[in-house]
């Protein structure tokens, strides 16, 4: 099966820093392969508008998924939402009145999940909404602490987007860098971790590149396209 389509995570993947700044030939290279008629979709813990307006404006596939999996948005103000926020919001305020340092982080609109800051033990929040038997899972992104409902991860939007678009996850590259990507690494043909993932998150990519952020990206792409596509690795 040819690859198609390329899933591509933001924070630590397509940008420099935790800053989100993009790195700009990481970007110059997925609009190379857009334009080459291979499809770009953002797969972030995100929002799905953040992404949509990135792939706007970088000239790649105008569909994106955002909230970790939660959201697919297909054109300004339309969306397909695979998750409830108010139940999200629930596990939220159990975890303020049981655990300390537990706050919102402010973040662009989400439907689908409460973004926290990074400010407690994740598996302790974990237990609590276990304790209270809330069908809830707890992720880090490395950019904040998502609270998502279980079944609801990148991987579940992903097959949504190729639905729309009538790909195949086997056509599919996932690339990226935190254990929210593991789900895409899971079902996808073919799955790229970047250098600085942890080791848990490399065991489940088919390849690992060494650079890092969207240096690793850049390098991602090259190797993918050097054992796949049947190009050069230096025309890209």
């Amino acid at each position: 099966m040819s690859i198609r389509y390329f899933a591509i995570d933001i924070d630590g993947t397509l940008t420099e820093n935790g800053g989100g700044i993009i790195h700009l030939p990481a970007l110059a290279t997925l609009r190379y392969l857009e334009n080459l008629g291979y499809k770009i979709i953002y797969v972030t813990g995100r929002s799905s508008e953040e992404a949509y307006v990135i792939a706007s404006f970088g000239g790649t596939t105008k569909l994106s998924v955002g909230e970790n999996g939660g959201a697919v948005m297909l054109a300004p103000r339309q969306y397909i939402l695979l998750a409830d926020k108010a139940v999200c919001r629930s596990g939220y305020e159990v975890l303020r009145h049981n655990l300390k340092g537990v706050k919102m982080k402010p973040v662009f609109n989400r439907h689908t999940e409460v973004v926290l800051y990074r400010t407690f033990d994740i598996k302790e929040g974990q237990r609590i909404l276990d304790h209270h038997n809330l069908n809830l899972c707890l992720v880090d992104s490395m950019y904040a602490y998502h609270i998502n409902e279980r079944g609801i991860h990148k991987g579940t939007g992903l097959v949504e987007a190729l639905r729309i678009l009538g790909g195949k996850l086997e056509e599919t590259v996932a690339i990226g860098d935190s254990e929210t990507d593991v789900p895409l690494f899971r079902i996808c043909g073919f799955s790229v971790a970047l250098g600085q993932a942890a080791d848990n998150v490399k065991a489940v990519a088919k390849y690992v590149v060494s650079e890092k952020q969207g240096r690793g990206l850049v390098q991602a792409l090259n190797l993918i396209t050097n054992k796949h596509l049947g190009r050069p690795k230096n025309d890209i």
